[in-house]
């Protein structure tokens, strides 16, 4: 890259490309038939199930999955790297779709702004898809808002099934970051108005509908799932599940156009799967099952992402959708970007465009502790140093240098700027790995195991930790799941994302560290526990100067500032 150019904007590229009618790829790429798809618009479609049920009998393509070191303000492009290697694997004429979660409003309204990867490496129409897409976050917000009044207007109407007001956990969601709305008091006004109790929002990609819709298999699935949600406790401390009050019906019907996954496209014309969004820091971090099984049986090879870095996105992929799905990746690509490296040894953004590759290589440690736990999960790997502007050419040999002396599989990926062509090394190094290189997938915990037991797994092997202390609440909260059978079920960490610790100021490897887990919230449908640490957040606040600031549509209908 020269440091001197100047570069276009995401959303002038964006808006300069002639894509494909999407009609044209579904029928002559994937070689769908007319009633598989339905066409959202010209450059949207949806996806039928029932592509899976012909497909059944067809082998499964290799699934890839990328993930990345902890991130940082400085940014690591995964999702662009995640789109440029399929669009460099088809470049090599191999049939490859990238499979991604969709994005939330709250972010790109917020501090992070878009999220459909960049530059050259996009999927598109990344205006739409930043936005309302094809509605499927609307659908889960209003199944789960739904959910809420469903449960206040039953303890109005005389509480049948003895619901304590007082235990309700199902909380009201919101696609946006609003921290006013973290904590409030419904049900004012006197008797007509319902009963006074405390509630709480979540962001949308908090949701257990969330969770739920990308981990069910078919429309019956999500229906059992949705059944199965404990929404909270009766007087005697006993769970309450939808099926208690009868409601699972009306949200499977809220929620059957938002099950099927949506096709797009990257700038390159590769089909691109979009589907699902939940959150790794608060949630489990990946794009539905039905879309990357989906993309599996469609195409050679599936190129997906998992939110964050290794130690939460990749690891819940590998814990939980894998486990669930059944799915054996073929292997996973790192990235890692040097502005991120140096932060993490130590250095502050501003700082950051000056070559330093002292603090270079004090940030190595993070990336290797990431190394770590996809070799502790058996599979091969091949980190992708995604390629910024203000990069030296010896702070690039530096890690270079690092990679080759430590054995570790590493590609130079240019993909921001180059598209697919500049991931070509990286696609052939990661074809070499997967076809050479063993795979021993395994998961890290049995799910027979204790709950402590699954969570040290993790906070050991995962994050690095010593140990881990929990909560008078959480131990009385263990004690309750045990009594209730759920104890069994697989974990999910809520942490930041930041740090390997659960305090996010600290960078790098930190050593000699305990976990804390404040608290946990059963997610019976969706099948997993999520275990709470630090001060993690559920509903995000805005920043001081959102990225919604810079946002505006032009006199032509064109979006202009996303990202």
């Amino acid at each position: 890259m020269n440091r001197n150019k100047k570069y276009k904007s995401d959303i002038d590229i964006a808006q300069q490309v002639s894509l494909f009618p999407i009609k044209q790829l579904a029928e002559n790429y994937l070689e769908l038939n007319d009633d598989e798809f339905e066409l959202f618009g010209k450059y949207k479609a949806k996806l039928s199930l029932q592509i899976l049920e012909r497909l059944k009998n067809k082998p499964s393509g290799k699934v890839v999955l990328v993930t990345s070191i902890n991130p940082t303000p400085a940014g690591e492009g995964k999702s662009t790297v995640t789109v440029g290697l399929a669009q460099a694997l088809n470049q090599l004429n191999k049939r490859a779709i990238v499979a991604l979660r969709e994005p939330s409003l709250g972010p790109t309204l917020g501090m992070k702004g878009g999220a459909t990867g960049g530059g050259y490496s996009q999927v598109l129409p990344m205006d739409d898809i930043n936005l309302h897409f094809t509605g499927d976050l609307h659908a889960i917000t209003t199944a789960n808002n739904a959910l809420a009044a469903f449960i206040d207007n039953h303890i109005h109407q005389g509480n049948e099934v003895g619901i304590d007001p007082r235990r309700i956990i199902w909380k009201r969601v919101l696609d946006l970051n609003d921290r006013a709305l973290r904590y409030i008091t419904i049900g004012l006004g006197g008797p007509t108005h319902g009963v006074p109790r405390e509630d709480h929002f979540d962001i949308t990609v908090a949701s257990e509908i969330m969770a739920i819709l990308c981990l069910a298999d078919s429309l019956a699935d999500l229906r059992s799932r949705l059944a199965e949600v404990v929404i909270g406790y009766t007087y005697s401390n006993k769970p309450v599940t939808v099926a208690d009050i009868g409601y699972e019906g009306a949200l499977t019907l809220i929620l059957k156009e938002a099950i099927k996954p949506n096709l797009v496209q990257t700038l390159e014309h590769t089909p691109a799967i979009i589907h699902g969004g939940p959150f790794a820091n608060i949630a489990h971090g990946c794009n539905s099952l039905l879309a990357t099984k989906m993309a599996a049986k469609l195409g050679d090879y599936v190129v997906t992402e998992a939110g964050f870095g290794a130690d939460l996105g990749a690891e819940k992929f590998l814990n939980i959708k894998a486990r669930i799905g059944k799915i054996h990746p073929s292997g996973v690509v790192i990235v890692a970007t040097i502005r991120a490296l140096k932060m993490h040894g130590g250095l502050k953004k501003n700082d950051l465009q000056q070559e330093n590759t002292a603090a270079l290589i004090l940030g190595f440690s993070n990336l290797k502790k990431h190394i770590e736990t996809i070799k502790s999960f058996g599979l091969p790997y091949v980190v992708a140093i995604n390629k910024f502007i203000t990069d030296t050419d010896k702070e690039i040999k530096t890690i270079l240098d690092w990679c080759h002396d430590n054995s570790h599989p590493a590609a130079l990926c240019e993909v921001w700027e180059h598209g697919g062509k500049g991931g070509i090394d990286l696609a052939k190094k990661l074809l070499k790995t997967i076809d050479e290189e063993q795979n021993q997938f395994k998961h890290l915990y049995d799910t027979a195991s204790s709950i402590k037991q699954k969570i040290f797994n993790i906070a050991n092997i995962v994050y690095g930790a010593t140990g881990v202390q929990y909560t008078s609440k959480a131990e009385k909260q263990m004690n309750d799941f045990d009594q209730f059978g759920w104890s069994q079920l697989p974990i999910c960490m809520a942490k930041t994302q930041y740090s390997l610790t659960d305090e996010a100021h600290v960078l790098g490897r930190p050593e000699n560290f305990t976990i804390t887990i404040r608290e946990f919230k059963i997610s019976l449908g969706a099948g997993f526990i999520v275990a709470i640490t630090g001060n993690i957040m559920t509903m995000p606040g805005l920043p001081k100067k959102p990225a919604a600031l810079s946002m505006d549509v032009n006199d032509e209908g064109l979006a202009t500032g996303l990202f």
